[in-house]
């Protein structure tokens, strides 16, 4: 990946950040490394917030969106179990930070974006830097059927339900990760897909992201 605008001090906060999200119980190695890499100052664009970048917060993006905590990115990337050269379905593009890391991990990144502005914004940023994905604007419920089946599917943004669409573009022995709940928190949820119609479900805990919308891909 390219990092234009990246310097030693940016590498040194990204180091600081590591060792925080270690401290909060991030242990996959390659997970840890691709947030050690990829400029999350280049993905914020009010000024304002850059020389917190690497803070381990969210902040406010276009659209009213936001760039995800960097321990919500690490937590959602390390519960995916990914491994090279997968197919994983991204709903949720946001700033392109998320599809940042998991470029970084050696996957095929397929994501959606439902806000065109935004979708086009991010899709020039990872253009820039580099990073390789596939970029839809769309509604994010009806996933890509075009680019079906997924090894993963990851969703960042608070779904009221899991959608029926995304269990279908999952692979057998695949995994989606998505966040449930219609309140201010959502639970963190491992889907396992077993056969074409067994799932098994775990829960991971609460976090707050903002919610994922039916039909509304503007």
């Amino acid at each position: 990946m390219q990092q234009m605008g990246d310097d030693y001090r940016h590498k040194g906060m990204r180091k600081q950040l590591v060792e925080v999200l270690k401290g909060k119980g991030i242990t996959d190695v390659k997970v840890l490394e691709a947030i050690g890499t990829v400029p999350r100052h280049l993905f914020i664009d009010d000024s304002a917030f850059l020389q917190h970048a690497y803070a381990d917060q969210a902040f406010p993006i276009a659209c009213g969106q936001t760039i995800s905590q960097p321990y919500t990115v690490a937590f959602q990337t390390q519960l995916l179990g990914l491994r090279p050269g997968e197919k994983v379905l991204e709903i949720g593009t946001g700033s392109g930070y998320q599809t940042a890391v998991l470029c970084q991990l050696g996957v095929k990144v397929f994501s959606i974006e439902r806000h065109r502005p935004l979708y086009l914004e991010t899709r020039q940023r990872l253009e820039r830097l580099g990073c390789k994905a596939q970029l839809l604007h769309g509604d994010g419920f009806k996933g890509m059927p075009q680019f079906a089946p997924f090894d993963k599917v990851l969703v960042t943004c608070g779904a009221p339900e899991v959608p029926e669409a995304l269990l279908q573009q999952l692979k057998v022995g695949g995994r989606l990760v998505i966040p449930v709940g219609e309140g201010v928190e959502q639970q963190m949820i491992c889907i396992d897909k077993k056969e074409p119609e067994v799932f098994v479900r775990q829960t991971h805990g609460a976090f707050r992201f903002v919610p994922m919308l039916a039909d509304k891909a503007r």
